[in-house]
């Protein structure tokens, strides 16, 4: 490519990599005030998550034209064409977490906010964990750091382990308070949620992986249930 064609591919490249920017951001603070609402019965803060939720929609809209327009007009080889593919479906599995959050927000209204069960005050440690690998995998995939990606693959075992653990409390709180039910129901719903914002996280990092190698990253154990 000549000097010209070159720096339009580079300015391509710098918009595409703020999209993604700007869409984690979004995802990361829905999943942070989705969090929040729960905690404090906040039914406006929940509304709002909601509807921001389509601001990452519109986000994503955006990355997937502007990805078909590199291809299509720079014919992109190697790792360039791998960056683009892999902003690509970045872009899919953020909005994904972005979705996730909203979720969250959709099941505080359901929460009694007059009779709230203690075992609610242990999923905001939860969220935070969750929050933290987006977080960190986007830092990732902006320093095309594969190390740091690979770290937060590391670092899903946790989160992992938090659901289980939290998964184990609910239950068998529920079992012992069968008047529970209704709000253990919920709250199931809600750390199954942040347990697959986590497999998204790790999905990300596969990408960045890929994108910075040119190969795929190990199989790891993934446990649970698989996105379909």
């Amino acid at each position: 490519m000549n000097s010209h064609t070159v720096k339009a591919f580079d300015n391509d490249i710098g918009r595409l990599r703020g999209l993604i920017s700007q869409m984690g951001g979004l995802a990361e603070d829905a999943i942070a005030r989705a969090m929040q609402a729960l905690a404090r019965s906040d039914l406006d803060l929940a509304e709002q998550v909601r509807a921001d939720d389509k601001r990452i929609d519109a986000l994503e809209a955006e990355v997937e034209r502007l990805a078909v327009q590199i291809i299509a007009l720079r014919a992109p080889m190697a790792v360039d064409l791998r960056e683009v593919v892999a902003a690509l479906k970045i872009a899919g599995l953020v909005e994904r977490i972005g979705d996730y959050a909203k979720n969250i927000a959709k099941r505080v209204p359901m929460i009694e906010s007059e009779h709230r069960i203690e075992p609610i005050s242990i999923l905001p440690a939860m969220g935070r964990m969750a929050g933290d690998m987006v977080r960190a995998v986007l830092d990732a995939f902006a320093a095309r750091d594969f190390a740091a990606a690979m770290r937060v693959v590391e670092s899903d075992t946790a989160l992992d382990d938090f659901y289980d653990s939290i998964f184990r409390t609910l239950v068998t709180y529920m079992v012992e308070n069968p008047r529970t039910i209704s709000q253990v129901a919920h709250l199931l719903f809600v750390a199954k949620n942040l347990e697959r914002i986590g497999d998204h996280a790790t999905n990300v990092a596969e990408m960045v992986y890929f994108a910075a190698t040119g190969t795929q990253m190990a199989d790891r154990d993934r446990g649970g249930e698989q996105e379909q």
